[in-house]
């Protein structure tokens, strides 16, 4: 088994280069982080395609404790191609 990769954890989280295999893993792990460290709003960024990693991501947000809300994100910041998320 591979080893862990660490990522630096922002308020920025680009999901381009992550297998789609690790999609939900890897999101659920940076939330919490991301929740541990403090932050407040999110930004994933999931790419338009045919809506399957947006699914996917904002199936995890419906389902964490922490997260209070998420929308699209705003036409600058990726419209549809991204999710704002504010945590706890």
């Amino acid at each position: 088994m591979d080893d862990p990769i660490r990522l630096p954890i922002t308020d920025v989280f680009d999901l381009h280069s992550v297998p789609a295999r690790d999609v939900q893993e890897v999101v659920e792990e940076y939330l919490s982080e991301a929740h541990r460290l403090g932050y407040k709003a999110l930004r994933i960024i999931h790419g338009r395609g045919i809506g399957v990693q947006r699914e996917m991501v904002r199936a995890i947000l419906a389902r964490t404790g922490f997260v209070e809300a998420f929308r699209d994100a705003p036409a600058e910041a990726g419209g549809w191609g991204a999710t704002i998320v504010t945590l706890r």
